[in-house]
């Protein structure tokens, strides 16, 4: 007999997650953070990235999520999150290509002042200190990307881009964590990146891309992507769901900027970090805090 998942409420849309979800999320940086990397080592058309990356990752978790039962409300808000989730991922690597890579990461992650934001939006309270945290924490990233806007209209749009997706971001963890609440992570992880897979094939078949005819290498790159930065990053991410706020995930989301600099770094892939990287990830770290500290009063009105 499959027991109906639980509904999750959160209270509190800046509390410190629970050891166990602190670690999935200290896990799923990790795993984000490879993405940008591995994407930079990687030559397969974006679409067909995109396509084989999230089919990937739907058939690692189908086999579990085949043990559940599956409703239509549940089902539907997964299909939407896959779709979102597809239009995010093209619209960073367009950012990608069109600005540069500094600029582009910075603005994207941009995404827990929208989840924040979208939070407020469907009646959650955000107190003033969170504002001020991810003020702080983005003004890490600054740091660590370095500033490095242009002015010509290519990097314009392409700085455009980086916004949108940075929203589309918030918007899927948002989405994601709706769902779960009548649909076990499984279930609607399965649902959510088969779809965004299905988006994504007819716009490398439109544009004409190849989809199979691959050399080895780039078979061993999206395997990388698939384990790392989809099951290990993503997912990580979607189980917390169940019962942290998507403002507090997302804001892990800050670290991925730091992390992707450190691989980039060991790899030898693409821009080196400054010497802002230190004291960029300590405002990160000081913008985190302060977003998932209480106050005395906060703690007194406080259950249990």
């Amino acid at each position: 007999m499959s027991v109906k998942p639980q509904s999750a409420t959160v209270h509190n849309h800046t509390e410190l997650p629970a050891r166990p979800d602190l670690i999935r999320l200290i896990i799923g940086i990790f795993g984000i953070g490879s993405s940008g990397p591995l994407i930079a080592l990687s030559t397969m058309p974006v679409p067909t990235l995109i396509f084989w990356r999230n089919f990937g990752g739907s058939l690692m978790t189908l086999p579990f999520a085949l043990r559940h039962k599956v409703n239509r409300t549940g089902v539907k808000w997964a299909v939407l999150a896959g779709v979102v989730l597809a239009i995010h991922f093209v619209g960073f690597f367009l950012a990608m290509r069109m600005t540069s890579v500094t600029a582009g990461t910075a603005i994207v992650a941009t995404q827990p002042i929208f989840a924040a934001f979208f939070v407020k939006l469907t009646g959650g309270h955000i107190p003033q200190k969170a504002w001020l945290g991810m003020l702080i924490s983005f003004t890490g990233v600054l740091l660590v990307t370095g500033i490095d806007l242009q002015l010509d209209r290519r990097s314009f749009m392409g700085d455009l881009a980086a916004l949108i997706s940075g929203a589309l971001a918030a918007a899927y963890m948002l989405i994601g964590s709706r769902a779960q609440k009548t649909l076990e992570t499984t279930s609607y992880t399965t649902i959510c990146y088969f779809v965004c897979a299905m988006t994504a094939l007819p716009m490398a078949l439109i544009a004409g891309y190849e989809i199979i005819h691959f050399a080895a290498r780039e078979w061993l790159v999206l395997l990388g992507l698939i384990l790392g930065a989809q099951i290990l990053g993503h997912t990580m991410f979607n189980i917390t769901l169940k019962r942290v706020s998507p403002a507090v995930v997302s804001m892990i989301v800050f670290f991925e900027v730091p992390i992707a600099a450190l691989l980039a770094s060991i790899f030898k892939i693409g821009k080196q970090p400054t010497a802002f990287i230190i004291p960029g990830v300590i405002l990160i770290l000081l913008g985190c805090i302060l977003v998932v500290s209480r106050t005395r009063a906060e703690n007194e009105l406080s259950p249990g």
